[in-house]
């Protein structure tokens, strides 16, 4: 796992090797899928999503994906041992990345959500969802976003 910054995931003192994810300090309140391909699955957040997200998990190479397109206020944790060992079962062998979290989806009750993949970035920055001709620099354009015209 990789942080914008470059550090990389360790092993936990318990010696599991799915700790809980741990996100850069901000508000990422809100959540949705901003892109899911054989490639990556790439969830974005941030404390409002109709202008812009500031926060990105970038999956590379997705396994396996069980969670809402939109959801708010996750609690990321460790995967329980069950988790591991049928995502492990179903894979064929354990994922180098397992992030586990419950969400609320909107429903009674939080959604329980998994996401294997091969790798994890966490980038931040901010991703503007709508075209502005003066956006500063290192700002970048969600995919859909267009200049007028184009």
């Amino acid at each position: 796992m990789n942080v914008s910054g470059g550090t990389e995931a360790k092993v936990d003192d318990a010696g599991q090797p799915h700790p809980a994810l741990a996100l850069p300090e901000g508000t990422w309140w809100d959540w949705d899928v901003l892109a899911w391909d054989a490639g990556r699955f790439l969830l974005a957040a941030g404390h409002d999503l109709s202008y812009h997200h500031g926060l990105e998990l970038v999956f590379t190479a997705p396994l396996f994906v069980s969670c809402p397109a939109a959801f708010h206020d996750p609690v990321f944790r460790a995967p329980t041992p069950e988790e591991v060992a049928t995502i492990t079962r179903r894979l064929g062998g354990r994922p180098p990345v397992l992030a586990a979290f419950e969400a609320d989806a909107g429903g009674s009750e939080a959604v329980a959500c998994l996401v294997a993949a091969e790798r994890l970035d966490i980038v931040r920055g901010t991703v503007l969802r709508y075209w502005r001709e003066d956006a500063a620099p290192g700002q970048r354009f969600a995919p859909w976003v267009r200049p007028p015209g184009e």
